[in-house]
């Protein structure tokens, strides 16, 4: 089991990412996280970071330019971050919130002091973000606390998943579950690529899942249709609230309606068999089988204008047709009856 108190083989396991949409108040937060368990999320993550542990205030054009063409162009990036950070006072609060409605609480840490700060509260993973990935001396911080390790792959090329699962496996830990992302907010549907997750799946031995910045909700049931087993989504209880993240989360009514049809498709794909259901075999006698469709004496000869194959399944199987066929009626039959061997003179 890859994640403490959930068992991916049997669900497929959701989260209601947090991320900047709290507007920095800490009741927001909570309301969050109250909204997403009735919207169906099986956890809640947050996000572990200051300004300064995850950039410099610094007014140069690498600090501005790094974001021109999104959604936060025209921003600089430390005071972005300043406006999208949790509090870290918030976190036992939040944990503790998490616990008593019954969803799971973990968070991304973005350097090794997050990592340490997280420690206290026991989390059953940690989950490294995108732009992260290449983050090799904190994989390797965070894979060495023995708990699952949740990758996602949005800029990342094959050498730099392959550097970071193995950088987890050399530290003793193998909970490694990779998610596809595509780091574009919002991302492009057409630039998903979720066929990905099943190669993901057999190129790492590992599980697999999405981390989607679509807007909408197909990416997310394509994704479990196609063997996805973790699905993360951020997650606003209203998108008046605003902030950086805001336009590409779902509403709690989005989430809900998102939960209800990931589980829908769990339901559909259920497993491999041939085997038909009660109710199917029930539907078995709208099948075909022949029937005399015209009155019939004795001696008359079976030909295809007195017994054909029709609906419903109350004859014998249409496969022995031809072997009736110039056979002769051993007693008279009325249209409409459906045919059976014995009919056939020995």
């Amino acid at each position: 089991m890859l994640l403490d108190n959930f068992d991916l083989d049997k669900s497929v396991f959701i989260i209601a990412e947090l991320s900047a949409n709290h507007g920095q108040k800490l009741e927001i937060a909570l309301e969050t996280i109250t909204a997403a368990k009735r919207a169906g999320a099986n956890a809640i993550k947050l996000q572990t970071y200051t300004a300064d542990t995850i950039t410099i205030d610094c007014n140069n054009e690498y600090f501005t330019d790094v974001l021109k063409n999104t959604i936060w162009e025209g921003r600089k990036l430390y005071e972005l971050y300043q406006e999208a950070y949790t509090p870290w006072e918030w976190h036992k609060t939040l944990f503790e919130a998490a616990q008593a409605e019954g969803l799971i609480c973990f968070s991304s840490p973005f350097d090794k002091t997050a990592v340490d700060f997280l420690e206290q509260f026991n989390p059953p993973a940690y989950k490294i973000a995108s732009f992260e990935i290449q983050d090799i001396p904190l994989i390797e911080y965070a894979a060495s606390k023995g708990r699952s390790m949740i990758i996602s792959t949005g800029i990342a090329e094959l050498e730099d998943i392959e550097l970071a699962v193995q950088t987890c496996r050399n530290a003793g830990n193998n909970n490694i579950i990779l998610l596809k992302c595509t780091s574009s907010y919002p991302a492009p549907i057409e630039e998903t690529n979720l066929i990905t997750i099943q190669d993901i799946k057999t190129r790492f031995n590992v599980e697999a899942g999405l981390s989607d910045h679509t807007m909408g909700m197909v990416a997310p049931i394509v994704a479990v249709t196609i063997g996805a087993r973790i699905i993360e989504k951020h997650f606003i209880i209203d998108k008046s609230i605003g902030g950086p993240d805001a336009s590409f989360s779902l509403d709690e009514k989005e989430f809900t309606e998102m939960v209800k049809a990931i589980r829908q498709a769990e339901k559909a794909i259920g497993k491999i068999t041939y085997e038909l259901t009660d109710k199917v075999k029930t539907s078995r006698k709208f099948s075909r089988s022949l029937f005399v469709v015209k009155d019939m004496k004795a001696g008359e000869i079976f030909s295809e204008e007195n017994i054909r194959s029709i609906r419903p399944g109350y004859g014998v199987h249409p496969k022995f047709l031809k072997e009736i066929l110039g056979k002769v009626c051993v007693n008279s039959i009325n249209r409409g009856c459906p045919f059976q061997l014995t009919m056939i003179k020995q």
